[in-house]
């Protein structure tokens, strides 16, 4: 591994896991893994197992590099039998020496990023500020393509502005959330959206939180969000389709629960919500570009990236010369902004 020292000063030395780990499984995302990762270093996380599956631009090679520098641990994740990727690869995830020690897990995807509030910057700030539990949940809050038609090789949180409403979810699955749980022996088996297994006769131990401190009865938990949640601290912001063109390598590529299924018009008029202009996690993109920078300045890295964006690039060209395939991104671009409401700016 790389001397402390050889780092660049905005980034922070390698935890070799830590307190606070994201698990996630990737194929295909390389254009967007840097910033993803440079955000999580900067709110507080310290170390990410990643699975990788398939991957033709690079992803398994970031992967690999950030393992070399210590902020990761890339593992294959073989799918060959058809077996989701990100189930197999949580039940992987138990065994990891990174998981068994730290403190706080979590399932994040590479387009999901939390955005804290009230004048929060970090995780352990926002624990401290709501009250202490076992786990926190963050409900989703979908961030649409806003019209957006090419892809450009700029951070995803600079570009996409256009969510979906406050607290009036577009859809039922617009309301699900990802759970921040504390690994003290309470949850022996994790899922995407919440962690579970808690032996039975101590369910009513388990401190299950809202992002305001307000607990929750864990059999009254699924994996959406109840009435009254409170996201006064902190909110999911979800790109799940960014622009137009890379929604196409992402329905190329499949999904990360139901391999064999594509992203196709249904999942963009669940997914694709622009009712409000909502800004609120400038100032975390602020704190984390020079950690972005420093990652792209790597000389193993920067290469990589920029071979990823290369890549991605190709792949929109070929799926457009698909037979088809022009005639569905021309349905993504009709539909592009649909909404239910009238856009307004606001900034939580």
């Amino acid at each position: 591994m790389t001397a402390p020292q050889q780092f660049a000063p905005a980034l922070p030395v390698p935890a070799l896991g830590g307190s606070h780990v994201i698990m996630t499984t990737m194929k295909n995302e390389g254009p967007f893994m840097l910033e993803w990762v440079a955000y999580n270093l900067s709110i507080g996380f310290t170390g990410f197992v990643i699975f990788t599956n398939n991957c033709d631009d690079g992803t398994d090679l970031i992967a690999d590099r950030l393992t070399e520098l210590g902020y990761a641990s890339h593992r294959p994740n073989d799918v060959s039998d058809g077996s989701p990727p990100q189930h197999k690869a949580l039940r992987r995830a138990t065994a990891h020496p990174w998981v068994r020690e730290a403190e706080w897990l979590m399932c994040l995807d590479v387009d999901e990023f939390i955005c804290l509030r009230e004048g929060v910057t970090t995780l352990p700030e926002m624990i401290a500020a709501m009250g202490d539990c076992d786990a926190v949940s963050f409900v989703w809050k979908l961030f649409g393509c806003g019209g957006v038609v090419d892809y450009d090789d700029r951070p995803v949180t600079e570009q996409f502005f256009l969510a979906d409403a406050e607290d009036d979810p577009a859809n039922g699955r617009a309301n699900g959330f990802k759970t921040m749980f504390r690994n003290n022996g309470l949850f022996a088996k994790f899922n995407p959206h919440r962690p579970k297994g808690v032996p039975e006769g101590r369910e009513g131990d388990v401190r299950w939180s809202d992002c305001g401190g307000n607990l929750r009865p864990m059999a009254q938990v699924t994996w959406r969000g109840w009435p009254g949640f409170s996201h006064r601290y902190a909110r999911l912001h979800h790109y799940s389709v960014r622009s137009i063109d890379s929604f196409l390598v992402k329905r190329d590529r499949g999904r990360t629960n139901h391999i064999a299924r594509e992203q196709t018009e249904h999942y963009w008029s669940d997914m694709n919500v622009n009712r409000i202009e909502d800004r609120s996690i400038a100032p975390h993109t602020a704190r984390m570009r020079p950690l972005y920078e420093a990652l792209r300045a790597d000389p193993v890295l920067g290469p990589l990236h920029e071979e990823a964006v290369a890549w991605h690039r190709a792949k929109i060209a070929e799926l457009r010369a698909r037979p088809g395939w022009d005639e569905f991104r021309d349905w993504l671009r009709a539909n592009a902004i649909r909404t239910t409401a009238t856009i307004t700016q606001k900034d939580y």
